[in-house]
């Protein structure tokens, strides 16, 4: 598979680790719209947020990630934004299910 995120999952591809277990990653983003800019991706390969079984652990296991990096990052008094993009209309540049997580600065609506 040519998917950028599963090589940076499986370490081909290197990159700037935040946080890692067993099933999530993530990193910082390499072109930052925020002071912190971190993807957060399944380390199992999904296009899109279309793709996860309504059973599947993989939602919980990346809201529980964002609850450790925002703490971790000092974001959980002042707040962050979570995104994901879906498809192309949707702004989604690569096709692995992820989410940004961005903050550490005061963010407008809508974003654009």
């Amino acid at each position: 598979m040519d998917c950028l995120f599963c090589k940076i999952a499986s370490g081909e591809i290197p990159s700037t680790k935040v946080y890692e277990d067993a099933k999530v990653l993530a990193f910082r983003d390499i072109s930052p719209q925020a002071p912190v800019h971190i993807v957060l991706i399944p380390k199992a390969h999904y296009e899109n947020i279309l793709e996860i079984p309504f059973d599947n652990s993989v939602i919980n296991d990346m809201i529980k990630a964002v609850q450790i990096i925002a703490k971790q990052e000092g974001m959980e008094d002042e707040g962050f934004r979570v995104v994901n993009n879906c498809k192309e209309f949707g702004g989604q540049t690569v096709d692995h299910l992820h989410f940004h997580i961005l903050g550490k600065r005061k963010l407008t609506w809508p974003p654009g």
